[in-house]
């Protein structure tokens, strides 16, 4: 992630300021009024966010959390998943969602993705059921929904939740329904780079339950919803007044943010079409990719983002080191081989540079680079 680019001609990752530009009058605004009010926890601006969000994604409740992370793992406490239990997950993800199921005492069971559009694997899911299987966590990776009708199939015929691990998909939608409005919970995260973005951590849980709802209430704030009386054990997990206000005034804009980096995807594809060996993550036709991110394919990755960053055009990488090969999921006991396919892609996957600010002529430069790039290294293995 950037902030302001150190020169004129560098292209950042993702670009921040040049959002805030756009929108710092009405952010101050709403910051001021909470200045004011004295109002910065659980407070006014909170109600109010989590109001509008809820009808945003189309649920009947959202509830304000302190992060990503805290989202998912309130919500599985509030489904009555622990100790003994096992949570079914794409290996093919950020390392917070196999933790959350650890931080409730229950075991991540992990599954291989599909190669074409890197979700999680519905025919791996249904292979991986035992009589301990309490839930499924399909992850909405990169901004695409995952395939959730044969989840929700294998969820009716076991008796499972599912779980929306929705922190890159602010605003995707699958089969026309909003993510996080599709399983028992959505977790969002508010992590400044996401398409809908804080000014610092936060998060949010939706869903339909009221009881799911009250519970993670309570947890979140020392397991009471009264001052004072404390029905369960509970935690501080609460979602600052500062951080709603700053999400309610570019909830707004999302929907228009998220045209922006679909139109830059399809630049993307149109510009690098035939460039050398790249490939690209496939688009779901049952779903609506948000592009939190840009993945390309290479075998040459490691090669490419340093003859980018060279370039003064920045790069990222997801993930070099799959969840299952982490040294702190040594527990789990899976060995490199497991997930031939996620472990592949963490060798190929390289994220450009992806924001709705993001210009044609930098989309342009990007692009030239990369068919540059590959220019020499066919000219290399002529002459090699």
């Amino acid at each position: 992630m950037s902030g302001r680019p150190g020169s004129e001609c560098e292209i950042p990752f993702v670009d921040l300021i040049t959002q805030y530009d756009a929108i710092g009058g009405q952010v101050a605004e709403a910051v001021a009024e909470v200045m004011k009010s004295g109002d910065f926890i659980e407070g006014h601006a909170v109600n109010a966010f989590e109001m509008a969000f809820s009808q945003f994604v189309g649920t009947s409740t959202a509830v304000g959390v302190s992060s990503g992370y805290d989202a998912l793992e309130l919500a599985l406490a509030a489904l009555g998943i622990g100790a003994g239990d096992e949570v079914v997950l794409p290996a093919n993800s950020f390392i917070a969602s196999a933790f959350a199921v650890m931080a409730v005492g229950a075991v991540p069971v992990l599954v291989d993705c599909r190669e074409d559009t890197y979700g999680i694997d519905p025919a791996a899911v249904d292979a991986a059921i035992t009589e301990n299987s309490r839930a499924i966590m399909p992850v909405h990776l990169t901004g695409q929904p995952a395939e959730m009708d044969p989840l929700l199939a294998i969820a009716r015929r076991y008796g499972l939740r599912i779980v929306e691990d929705v922190a890159q998909a602010h605003g995707a939608r699958y089969r026309g329904r909003v993510c996080g409005s599709i399983g028992d919970v959505g977790c969002f995260s508010f992590y400044p780079g996401k398409n809908l973005g804080a000014y610092g951590d936060g998060g949010a849980v939706t869903t339909s339950s009221p009881e799911i709802a009250n519970l993670i209430r309570q947890r979140k704030n020392f397991g009471q919803t009264i001052k004072s009386h404390h029905l369960q054990f509970g935690r501080n997990a609460r979602l600052d007044s500062l951080q709603a206000a700053v999400l309610s005034v570019k909830l707004k804009y999302l929907d228009q943010w998220n045209a922006a980096r679909k139109r830059n995807a399809e630049i993307y594809r149109h510009r690098l079409a035939g460039s050398g060996d790249l490939r690209f993550q496939k688009t779901a036709d049952n779903g609506d990719h948000v592009y939190h991110l840009f993945v390309v394919e290479t075998e040459f990755r490691n090669a490419l983002q340093v003859y980018l960053q060279e370039r003064s055009i920045r790069t990222g990488i997801h993930y070099p080191t799959p969840i299952h090969l982490q040294p702190a999921c040594a527990d789990l006991a899976y060995r490199r081989g497991d997930f031939p396919v996620t472990e592949a892609l963490s060798q190929r996957m390289l994220s450009l540079p992806m924001f709705p600010e993001l210009t044609v002529d930098q989309i342009e430069r990007i692009a030239d680079a990369i068919q540059s790039f590959f220019v020499d290294i066919k000219k290399s293995s002529v002459n090699s």
